[in-house]
């Protein structure tokens, strides 16, 4: 059986017609890239729990890396629909793939972007651009995943430097970052950004292995044994949670934007599926049950499709409140998540086959349903919202 036509990529409701000819480049550039480059690895390299080698560089070449960063960053000064767009097919490809664009981007760039000085911008952003840098974020704590206020990692302020203690963990990237921000408590109680570099005494990335998700992604933790920070890594421009909490407002507009992706690589594989494999002397897709199983799919990809442009559009008018990008973040994952699962169906034994991409996808979709703010949690966000009252 042949892989699915890329012309059956859904756009049911013509939502082409509401993007620019840039945006339309953008994505077809990317999804050129994923089909050449990440399609003929990722089934190997999830099965052999591995990252693929150069990701990072190839992601820099074709400028899916922090594409929102100002031009003379290094980044495309890219509108956050191009940033959606692209996070929707790498992540068709892999979620591991699109996670590593996303840590990078939304996490790394975006808060050197937003609160660094003018020298850590002009260090950092245009090598983590080009994929010649590899960031990663800590935020995660062994003992604190939800409640990021109660973090334990600590910065003291030491005259000509900081010292940094404490742990963080399920961080993508560690074991490879050449640099991590880190937000840390100082002597106040207030939570600081800081820059740490791959060879300070004291600071170590042990792997996290044995995964049954995101195997093609590198994952590990950020450990801190009084690290000395030069006083000119801190990001100068941000104090409390309102910097880590921007990061993540980021990162969970592009996981809204990218596991749709993943399910339209559910979708897609469904339909030609359905419609050549024969039981009964007709093709599956003829009987009543598949057929309303597509449906239904392609209702939820249409449906998630259009709350990820409005919200863009929110998002370059600057207008996109934290609640909205949670309750995007909430319900795409769950659909996309619900496409893998019932979709393997479709495929009978042939779903758990590494030819198809339905159970690597309904993995890697478990982490992301927790990482950056879990399910549960973005529902008390949005009840926080309806009634001001906090249920946390």
């Amino acid at each position: 059986m042949s892989y699915y036509p890329l012309s059956s990529i859904p756009d049911y409701y013509m939502m082409d017609e509401l993007l620019s000819d840039e945006h339309k480049l953008i994505r077809q550039s990317v999804r050129d890239w994923v089909e050449s480059f990440v399609m003929p690895q990722i089934d190997k390299a999830a099965q052999e729990h591995r990252d693929i080698p150069d990701l990072m560089k190839e992601l820099g070449s074709i400028g899916a890396l922090g594409p929102y960063i100002p031009e003379e960053y290094g980044g495309a000064g890219l509108d956050q629909i191009s940033y959606g767009l692209i996070m929707q097919e790498l992540e068709r490809g892999d979620s591991a793939v699109r996670s590593a664009a996303s840590v990078q981007s939304s996490l790394v760039m975006f808060p050197i972007n937003e609160f660094g000085s003018e020298e850590q911008k002009r260090k950092y952003l245009p090598k983590l651009a080009a994929g010649d840098m590899i960031g990663s974020f800590g935020l995660t704590e062994p003992n604190h995943g939800s409640d990021p206020g109660s973090m334990e990692t600590t910065i003291k302020d030491m005259g000509d430097h900081f010292l940094l203690n404490g742990a963080k963990m399920w961080i993508t990237n560690a074991p490879l970052c050449d640099i991590a921000v880190v937000w840390a408590k100082n002597e106040a109680g207030k939570v600081r950004g800081i820059i740490v570099e791959r060879g300070m005494e004291g600071f170590t990335t042990p792997e996290t292995t044995d995964k049954w998700s995101l195997r093609a992604s590198k994952t590990g933790e950020l450990v801190f044994d009084n690290v000395k920070i030069p006083k000119e890594n801190l990001l100068p421009c941000v104090e409390g949670l309102k910097g880590p909490l921007s990061c993540l407002n980021s990162a969970r507009y592009g996981i809204s934007w990218g596991v749709i992706g993943a399910a339209i690589d559910c979708y897609c594989t469904a339909v030609q599926y359905a419609k050549e494999r024969k039981q009964f002397g007709k093709p599956i897709a003829s009987f009543q049950l598949q057929q309303k199983k597509l449906a239904e799919y392609l209702t939820e990809i249409t449906k998630a499709q259009l709350l990820c442009l409005q919200l863009g559009k929110l998002k370059n008018d600057h207008k996109a409140s934290p609640a909205q990008i949670s309750m995007a973040k909430r319900n795409n994952v769950r659909m996309a998540i619900d496409i893998a699962r019932e979709s393997r169906q479709i495929l009978g034994g042939m779903g758990i086959m590494g030819e198809f991409p339905m159970m690597r996808h309904a993995a890697n979709l478990e982490s992301v349903i927790t990482y950056e703010g879990t399910h549960d949690i973005h529902l008390l966000i949005t009840g926080l919202d309806i009634t001001g009252i906090n249920a946390f």
